[in-house]
């Protein structure tokens, strides 16, 4: 017996039919699913990085010559926040598609599993890399705009620079010449902050056994005295006023004496440079020749 109906109208039908309500039913609705979940990333991602822009923007609007330390921490929160945020909304847009789709989630237990087992074994570098990073930022070890130094795994040269990013994953550091670090938060063994809270210019003062050190003292102790006097820009960056701690240390025909100064964080150096500068030029009023360059030792 020949069908009275053609195998395009067989088709036809089954379109119609079958095809037509499941994508009516369910594929407009994944597909409505994947298009929120696309633009609701895309506005985490825009609230995340105009809260930074606005804490960037109050610090150059503002008086202050260093980032507060809430404020760092703040940019690093909002950028870990606008990151599980992402994450979270992708599991639950999987989960709600397999909703639709009717996958039985106890039919998926066995091969999760194994798949489970498997990226497990092979993810435990990016697991340790998110547990380092959390504690990193729980602990505020550093944020963003901080100077810091980090010792690395495997890694002969220690890293230091400016923080310009930090995410449970990489902490991404500007260097002095302008090139960008980006360490996995599960390579770093050892952290040092050179800006937290406030930091310490040291200068050596290397002058020749022969000096009258009495005489060296009463001048070093001017400079320290007339130091915010005479720099007005080192005077915003000194909490206090320079000191001095006396001879460091003796060698063949050198004694090295030792300034300190307690200054704004991560402006150690600045304060360094410009206190140098102030400490030859008295020297070399009072007629004391230097046994070498004033060599700047910074420590946080």
């Amino acid at each position: 017996m020949i069908s009275a109906f053609s195998p395009g109208q067989r088709w036809h039908d089954v379109w119609s039919g079958e095809i037509g309500q499941w994508v009516i039913d369910k594929g407009l609705r994944i597909v409505l699913l994947l298009i929120g979940a696309v633009l609701a990333s895309r506005f985490i991602t825009w609230a995340a990085r105009r809260v930074t822009r606005r804490l960037e923007l109050g610090f150059q609007t503002s008086d202050a010559l260093v980032r507060s330390e809430a404020s760092k921490h703040r940019q690093a929160v909002a950028s870990v926040i606008s990151w599980v945020s992402v994450v979270m909304l992708c599991v639950v847009v999987a989960v709600q598609i397999t909703g639709i789709l009717d996958i039985p989630i106890g039919s998926l237990v066995g091969p999760a599993a194994v798949i489970g087992g498997a990226i497990g074994f092979g993810a435990q570098k990016l697991v340790q890399d998110l547990l380092s990073g959390f504690f990193i930022i729980t602990e505020r070890q550093y944020g963003f705009g901080d100077l810091v130094q980090l010792s690395m795994i495997g890694a002969s040269v220690e890293a230091l620079g400016t923080v310009e990013d930090v995410t449970l994953r990489v902490t991404k550091l500007r260097t002095a010449d302008g090139e960008v670090f980006t360490v996995p938060n599960g390579n770093i063994v050892r952290s040092l902050n050179l800006s937290k809270d406030w930091a310490r210019a040291v200068v050596d003062i290397p002058v020749p056994t022969s000096a009258d050190l009495n005489r060296v003292n009463e001048v070093l102790h001017q400079v320290c005295e007339n130091a915010m006097e005479a720099d007005a820009p080192l005077r915003d960056l000194l909490l206090d006023t320079p000191s001095i701690m006396g001879v460091e240390s003796i060698e063949l025909g050198v004694v090295n004496l030792r300034m300190v100064a307690r200054t704004l964080p991560g402006k150690q150096f600045e304060v360094g440079r410009r206190l140098r500068i102030q400490v030859v030029r008295a020297l070399a009023s009072a007629g004391v020749v230097t046994a070498g360059e004033v060599q700047p030792v910074e420590t946080p």
